[in-house]
């Protein structure tokens, strides 16, 4: 890593409007591919709310693998290498695609788009796994990754059809939930997705990088008299808790590190690219990385699992879906025990780890272990303070047996040779907060009356 004291520039997300009143930055994307974007605009406890309350606008766009296939075998190809059933994969529709590695464990996840007859797009963070089996060949189709050609917005909350209905001056009422259609604001077209990674109504927005900065403003715009928010580095995975959306390198590290072959492929196509495991801390420590692998069973995905196609991992997960082990869970952290940990700061001797509010920032697998009378039971993640519940929260992989609701459990927290605090828990449903993304958008008042309604 260079030393040398020249100035840089701070690469700047460029799909989101610049703000000069904003003074902290933080990373969001791959160490090398990833851009600096706003820490946070009104405050981390408005934001947190918003999603609940109004809505926001929040930019993925350093999102990096937005992988294209056309052609005859498009489909083909995504079916050989996901868990899911594509036998009923509508123009027009979406799917939550896993791809696993032949025992079963996940190397990569995200959406994928079919666009047309012979046209599908996948997203999803820096693992480049669709890349890596197009290029063993084989399939009557071309790839190409859109990269930094193509943004990625959420428009999600109460409020968000108002906003995009107003700024698209459209009815958008006839996007059911995972399917999506052209739209355009002005003359700038784009993808409009109905999903809803915050749990509530919600939106996710694909078109040219190009029109981004506009398309973000005319949303603000249109989003002011609706009580929108922007969406800052600090708040905007706590819906992946709050929700249940366990993300790759935050709460599992992706299985491509024991694929040799794989490897190889990225270091010839990628300079930047070092094959190292992304660094972890926490109480749990193993030093094969592999313990920090997970399926789809252990994240609460199984329903995505359909054994109407061959796929890769398929044997593998046959067994674990017959016979699983573990599954996920929100575990809710006992308050006395938490604020004891920041009390801790206040007292004579060594303190514990600090939580940062509302969660530990990107970067790294925090990862801490989860007992029961002494014995490992589960692994916990994404510790985060849910400010609507007026909680600790976090999702934990966690042994079947242990995984019944109201189950008392104890998480172990800070590194090994500093100060421990053993914190009681409750284990509670994954997601933990109610599930709004279904709504049925016909019976909201119109555009006019919400607007009516101040």
């Amino acid at each position: 890593m260079s030393k040398s004291a020249e100035p840089r520039t701070l690469p700047h997300t460029p799909e989101i409007p610049f703000d000069p009143r904003i003074s902290t930055y933080t990373l969001f994307g791959g160490l090398f591919d990833g851009k600096f974007e706003p820490y946070e605009y009104a405050g981390w406890v408005d934001e947190c709310m918003s999603w609940k309350r109004t809505c926001y606008i929040g930019d993925w766009s350093p999102l990096s693998n937005k992988f294209l296939v056309k052609g005859r075998d498009a489909l083909k190809f995504f079916s050989n290498i996901v868990v899911n059933s594509l036998a009923k994969f509508e123009i027009g529709q979406a799917k939550h695609m896993i791809m696993c590695n032949r025992s079963g464990k996940i190397v990569c996840e995200g959406i994928g788009m079919r666009l047309a007859e012979d046209e599908i797009i996948f997203t999803s963070g820096p693992v480049f796994w669709p890349g890596f089996m197009f290029a063993k060949g084989g399939y009557d189709a071309t790839a190409s990754q859109l990269g930094e050609v193509q943004f990625i917005k959420q428009v999600q909350g109460p409020n968000a059809l108002y906003v995009l209905e107003k700024a698209t001056g459209e009815s958008l009422r006839d996007i059911s939930f995972v399917h999506f259609r052209k739209t355009q604001i002005g003359n700038r077209p784009f993808y409009i997705l109905r999903q809803g990674m915050s749990g509530e109504l919600g939106y996710e927005l694909h078109g040219s990088s190009e029109h981004a900065v506009a398309i973000h403003q005319a949303i603000l715009d249109a989003g002011e008299e609706f009580g929108i928010s922007q969406l800052g580095g600090r708040t905007k995975m706590i819906n992946h808790v709050e929700a249940c959306f366990p993300t790759p390198t935050v709460d599992f590290v992706p299985a491509i590190y024991e694929e040799q072959e794989y490897l190889d492929w990225m270091r010839s196509v990628s300079p930047h690219f070092t094959g190292r495991t992304p660094p972890r801390t926490g109480s749990f420590v193993a030093n094969d990385v592999s313990a920090y692998f997970r399926s789809p069973v252990e994240l609460g995905w199984s329903k995505n699992i359909k054994f109407d196609h061959d796929f890769v991992g398929r044997e593998a997960l046959a067994a674990e879906v017959a016979n699983p082990k573990r599954t996920m869970v929100t575990l809710v952290w006992n308050s006395e025990d938490v604020i004891d940990v920041y009390a801790s700061l206040f007292r004579e001797g060594d303190p514990y780890e600090v939580m940062e509010l509302p969660r530990n920032g990107l970067g790294r697998i925090w990862a801490d272990k989860v007992v029961s009378d002494g014995t490992l039971v589960g692994v916990t993640t994404s510790r985060c303070y849910s400010y609507f519940s007026r909680k600790m929260i976090s999702l934990c992989t966690i042994d079947v047996a242990q995984s019944k609701p109201g189950n008392e459990v104890t998480i172990i927290w800070g590194n090994p040779g500093g100060a421990q605090k053993h914190v009681r828990a409750t284990v509670a449903p994954a997601p933990y907060k109610r599930d709004n993304r279904r709504i049925d958008v016909s019976t909201l008042p119109s555009l006019d009356q919400a607007r009516s309604r101040g």
